[in-house]
């Protein structure tokens, strides 16, 4: 496993981080991402641990809390061996997603939060989305920067925000890390994470495989639920983009071939060989899938292939995705 030191905090992390939105399960608006099953997670979360990854994502929207309370179960017994990272200002209420991160709330949730995952502190707290009621997010940062203060969270985040966001929440409290999507088929945020490496905050970036299709799994347009995620909030597996991808796993499968390693390990090395990416999300159900992720650190790719990568991503235009 390769690490990285965080810049603010002296912490160090692993170059993958474990994702777990999918472990969720579905949410009570139908959402989710097939079919999962808890024990299957709590071991593959086990097994990230054991190739070397010390972080872990989730969030109480992911399943309804249901995430957190699997995750909680995987760390039971080693929580001083593991970094824990959750989120709120994202929930359903009365059947719709709502994005809230008044004082009040957060609090609730962070409350809930531990309880759920049986712990008493958490290592990074991040606002899931820009709150969309009208909350200041000077008020939000306070009110976080007082849980940090109180020892109840060590250092604390942003998703999903602009660098005006970021800057108007610097200007409150510290922030440690932040979150954006960023992967081969999308670099929508790139210019706000070269900035987050410009100004000595860590990224932890989301989307690593594309939803899975950057793993090459999925070959021919596939017939998801109406509901899963995979077919509503990523346009990876919609038209144009997915005949676009299909093309350029081509060039994948080249790479493939020639250094004997999965597309997943290629896309996994292509996204944390990046000066800006202090760590990457990778969500795993299986332990299969677990142990290939922490494989992909026993290589590297070299910068001609990273190139020829890029170059093939930009011709096809696949580049400006848009998560």
């Amino acid at each position: 496993m390769r690490y990285k030191t965080m810049k603010k905090s002296g912490e160090k992390i692993s170059a993958i981080t474990v994702g777990t939105w999918a472990i969720g399960g579905k949410n009570s608006m139908g959402g989710g991402y097939g079919e999962i099953d808890d024990q299957d997670s709590i071991e593959a979360i086990k097994a990230m641990i054991d190739g070397g990854v010390n972080l872990i994502d989730t969030a109480p929207i992911y399943g309804e809390g249901h995430s957190e309370e699997v995750v909680g179960k995987a760390v039971e017994g080693i929580r001083d061996k593991v970094l824990i990272a959750t989120k709120y200002g994202s929930y359903i209420e009365d059947g719709k997603g709502v994005h809230c991160s008044r004082p009040d709330s957060v609090l609730r949730e962070f409350d809930a939060s531990l309880k759920r995952l049986n712990t008493d502190y958490v290592d990074m707290y991040l606002m899931h989305w820009p709150d969309d009621l009208g909350t200041p997010i000077e008020d939000t940062m306070a009110c976080v920067n007082k849980l940090k203060e109180q020892g109840a969270v060590r250092m604390l985040g942003l998703c999903n925000s602009d660098r005006a966001l970021i800057e108007r929440a610097s200007a409150v409290a510290d922030i440690d890390i932040v979150q954006l999507p960023f992967s081969m088929v999308n670099q929508s945020a790139l210019s706000d994470l070269k900035w987050c490496e410009e100004n000595d905050i860590d990224v932890m970036t989301w989307g690593s495989l594309g939803a899975g299709i950057l793993t090459g799994a999925v070959r021919e347009k596939p017939n998801f639920d109406e509901k899963d995620f995979r077919a509503t909030f990523y346009p990876f597996y919609r038209e144009p983009m997915f005949s676009k991808i299909q093309e350029f796993l081509k060039t994948m499968d080249v790479l493939s071939e020639k250094y004997g390693k999965p597309l997943a390990q290629i896309a996994i090395n292509w996204s944390t060989q990046k000066s800006f990416v202090s760590t990457a999300l990778t969500g795993v159900r299986k332990v299969s899938e677990a142990q290939e992720n922490c494989a992909a650190f026993e290589w590297s790719l070299s910068d001609e292939d990273i190139a020829l990568l890029d170059a093939e991503l930009t011709r096809l235009e696949i580049t400006e995705a848009v998560a």
